[in-house]
Order: structure tokens, then C-alpha cells, then sequence
């Protein structure tokens, strides 16, 4: 492979990191950061000569930017513009910078994550992707002050999101690994046909808020094939006060995944202030996490038309600190505060789920109308003991402290979210929900329970629940009858 007399000869499968920058350019419309200045030494900050080529590249009208192999880049903010793809090839590492003013881009401007500081930003654009199968490292040991054993609670107040995509259309984002976020990783608010395809995200699971995909008031959305470690939630579909202007989140498909949390795995929520539908989540694996399907509503939005099928779900109990009490399925609406009336769940179904879980199964609503319609069908739940964490409790923060399930007391600090609560564990637990149904669904305890076990089933004010070919019996041999339902106000 050479060049002369003006001309390139670029050979089909040859490693394009040997090409002369000016070449890349010229003649494949590619824009290689090192001939915009770019080092590469793992030191120096080549923020500068990231832009300079992705504006060399929009001008063009479009483009490849190229962050070569063998070299790890330090940058801070860079913002993507229309028609560029920033490809971080095989071997290359784009590292964040480690100073606040490095970041001048922010990923919130207004309310409780105002002052956090984005990384790789895009605002407006259009048919943007971030390609190539290297690695995008968030840095996150280097915005932590103090490491915890089991969560790394002291952090920097600002540290950057990874990425922060705002009202675009057409992203794909594909093949790229991005590791140690040290804020949410892949965020898009007000974004409209969006691909993630064959991403992994893995972030330390001690380090709080690094979310791994954010869909925020999005729609025509599509993730499949990613593998996601998070400590806080893997996929979590949001509608944040911020970006409400964009409305409601809609039209997403999330399949073949591979899931790991110390947070949930799989939610909606909680920030909901707009409507969620439409919604498919299926063909994915969940495993050692804190909770794992989780539709969670604390504000006005409402949620309609929601399937989650074909799944298998591990969940267990972690230390303190983290959202969660090991719930394999969880669906929730309740007031953020006393001044909120929660938006309305409707139209949920679990199908084909198989659940090992140190918890049960958890539904339920302010009133019996916040919750309509819910299908748990073909669905099995094997519950029992394996952590060394203490159970016998539930999360169903965040709401004011005196809303809390019917014989359950309040446990440890109570927080202006609220605080954890104490209470006997049934296999599934239904309260305040209209229309339940529970079909060819099965409770199985796995031997040796703890004393807070108790019935397969436990309704409380919950109308129209139906169980066809509901199987299951209480913990500890029959001890408590193994279906109780109440109708009482309680």
C-alpha cells in the first residue's frame, strides 16, 4: 500500500490508521484528528483538535471523524454537528479530562442536575453516529473523592455526563464500548429515531448515577444486542422536567440485552412529568441486579401499552445506599411528594418471565385507579435467601415516609424522598391496582425461608383481580394460607 504522484491506493481491508491524514480527507472523507493536531499521548487534552476536525467535517458536509488505534486521547467537551460520525477505531481510547473547566458543555441547565457538566454533546443535529469498536472511558475514578466499599457516595458535584444528545434525529450509536461513566452514560433528551446496536457499557458497580442508556422524552427508539453493568439504572426510560418541551417518550423497542444493576435493570421512571407508550422490552437476560423490570411513576405522566416477554431475571438484596430491595417485578404509582397526584399505569404485560429473586414480585398504586390492567402471564417466581443482606423490606421511595405499604414500618433515616420500610414478604404482593391478572403464573419458595416469607399471594384493595391457573403455596410449609385477599380500607 503507497501513494505518488497525487494519487492513493487504498486496498480493501488494509487498516486505515496507516493512511496519511491528508488522504483520509481528501479522498474518503475522513477527518483523522491527529492532522488536526490531535497527540495522543494519554496526557495531553486534544479537545481542541477533536473540534477543529468535526467542524472541519460539518463544513464539508459530512463525514467521518477518525480517532485513530494505539493511542489513548484526553479531551473534554466536544459537540457533534450534522451528518458526522465520530469513529473511535479498534485499539483507540477517547479518556475524559479531569478538570471542571475542561467541560464547558452541561447536560442539565436547570432543576435538581443542574451544574453537571456533558462530555460528548449534540444539540439539534441531524444523522449523527459515534462508531469504531473503541473505547469511550468516562474517567469515573478520577470524580471520586472518597472510594466506598460498597458505593462510592462521595463524589465530585459536577462530573460529566458521557454523552448529552439533545432534540436530534437519526443517531446511531453501534459497536462502541464505553466504560467508567461517572455520570449517566448514553443520554438522549428529545430525540427521534435513535439506534444502539452492539454497545457494551460497563461501569464500576459502586459508582452512584451511572446510568447506562437514557432515552429522555424520545421517540422511535431502538437498543438491541448491548451489554450493560451499571450501578445505577441499565436502561431507564425518562421524562425529565428539563427537556418537557419534547413530550412524551414513545415508540421504543429494547431487545436481546444482557443487564446487570445495582440499581434496576430495566425501568420507567420515576421522573415521568409526560406520558410513556408504546413500549416493548424483550429477549434479555438479567442478572445479579437490585431490581429488575420497574415501572416506577412519582409524577404527572401517565404509562399505556408496556410488554415486557421472554425474559429471565436474577435480583438479590445489596448494602444501603442503593434504590432498590430486590424486587424481580415492580410497578408503582405514587406521589413524589404530598402535592403530586401520580400520573396513571395501564395496559402492562409480563409474559413468559422467569424470575429467581431474594424478593417479591411488588404492585402498587396511590388509589386503585392509578394502577388499570395488569398481566402477569406465564410467569414463574422462584423466591428465596442467598446474600448475607438482611430482606424483610421494601423501596418504595421516592414518596413522602407515610406512604408506605398497608403493616409496613418505616426503617432508617427518612430522607425528603422518604425512606425504606420493614414488612413480611409474599411471593407477590398486590395493593391498590384495578384488573390484576395473575395467569399461569407460579410462586415457588426455595427452601430454608427466613421468617418474613409468608403467602404465595397477598392482595389488598385491589378490584377485579383474577388468577387463572395461579399456582403456589405459603413459605415454611403451609404455615399461612397461600392466597390472602382483603378488600378493606387499609
Amino acid at each position: 500500500m503507497g501513494y505518488s504522484a497525487g494519487f492513493y491506493f487504498f486496498r480493501p481491508g488494509s487498516d486505515s490508521s496507516t493512511m496519511p491524514p491528508e488522504f483520509r480527507e481528501t479522498i474518503m472523507g475522513m477527518f483523522d484528528i491527529t492532522g488536526f493536531g490531535a497527540i495522543g499521548d494519554g496526557k495531553t487534552n486534544d479537545a481542541g483538535a477533536i473540534r477543529r476536525a468535526i467542524d472541519a467535517c460539518a463544513a464539508s458536509g459530512g463525514g467521518t471523524v477518525l480517532v485513530p488505534s494505539g493511542r489513548t486521547y484526553v479531551s473534554g467537551s466536544i459537540e457533534l454537528k450534522s451528518h458526522v460520525e465520530l469513529c473511535v477505531e479498534r485499539g483507540a481510547v477517547l479518556l475524559g479530562a479531569t478538570r471542571e473547566e475542561d467541560y464547558p458543555a452541561f447536560a442539565f441547565k436547570t432543576g435538581m442536575e443542574a451544574g453537571k457538566r456533558a462530555w460528548i454533546v449534540a444539540n439539534g443535529a441531524e444523522d449523527v453516529a459515534i462508531t469504531g469498536g473503541g473505547i469511550i472511558d468516562g474517567n469515573s475514578p478520577a470524580f471520586t473523592t472518597r472510594k466506598g466499599t460498597l458505593i462510592h457516595a462521595d463524589t465530585v458535584p459536577w462530573r460529566p455526563a458521557m454523552t448529552c444528545l439533545v432534540g436530534c434525529r437519526r443517531v446511531r450509536i453501534r459497536d462502541t464500548v464505553f466504560r467508567h461513566a461517572a455520570n449517566w452514560a448514553l443520554h438522549f433528551s428529545g430525540c427521534e429515531d435513535v439506534v444502539v446496536d452492539g454497545v457494551s457499557v460497563l461501569n464500576d458497580l459502586r459508582f452512584p448515577n451511572c446510568d447506562g442508556i437514557d432515552p429522555d422524552h424520545c421517540r422511535n427508539v431502538r437498543i438491541s444486542n448491548c451489554h450493560i453493568e451499571a450501578g445505577d439504572d441499565c436502561i431507564v426510560l425518562k421524562n425529565t422536567e428539563p427537556f418537557a418541551s419534547y413530550g412524551p417518550c414513545e415508540n421504543i423497542v429494547v431487545t436481546n440485552c444482557t443487564l446487570v444493576s445495582t440499581s434496576s435493570a430495566i425501568k420507567i421512571g420515576t421522573e415521568s412529568v409526560c406520558d410513556f407508550r408504546n413500549i416493548v422490552f424483550e429477549n434479555c437476560v438479567i442478572r445479579g441486579s437490585h431490581r429488575g423490570l420497574s415501572i416506577q411513576i412519582r409524577d404527572k405522566g401517565n404509562v399505556e401499552n408496556v410488554l415486557f416477554s421472554n425474559m429471565t431475571v436474577e435480583t438479590r438484596f445489596f448494602g444501603g445506599g442503593w434504590w432498590g430491595s430486590g424486587e424481580p417485578i415492580y410497578v408503582t404509582s405514587l406521589p413524589r411528594n404530598a402535592a403530586t397526584d401520580p400520573g396513571r399505569i395501564r395496559n402492562v404485560r409480563f409474559t413468559n418471565i422467569v424470575c429467581r429473586s431474594e424478593n417479591g414480585a411488588f404492585i402498587m398504586g396511590h388509589t386503585p385507579a392509578h394502577i388499570r390492567n395488569v398481566v402477569l402471564d406465564g410467569v414463574r417466581l422462584c423466591v428465596g435467601k442467598w446474600t448475607k443482606w438482611e430482606g424483610g423490606r421494601y423501596d418504595v421511595r421516592p414518596c413522602p415516609p407515610d406512604v408506605r405499604p398497608f403493616g409496613s414500618e418505616p426503617e432508617g433515616e427518612v430522607t425528603p424522598w422518604g425512606c425504606r420500610v420493614r414488612r413480611t414478604t409474599p411471593g407477590i404482593y398486590v395493593e391498590k391496582a384495578t384488573g390484576v391478572t395473575l395467569r399461569n403464573t407460579e410462586v415457588d419458595w426455595d427452601g430454608g425461608e427466613p421468617a418474613y416469607y409468608t403467602h404465595a399471594l397477598e392482595a389488598r384493595q385491589a378490584p377485579g383481580l383474577l388468577l387463572d391457573g395461579f399456582r403456589g403455596e405459603a413459605a415454611h410449609g403451609a404455615r399461612d394460607q397461600a392466597v390472602r385477599v382483603s378488600g378493606e380500607s387499609e
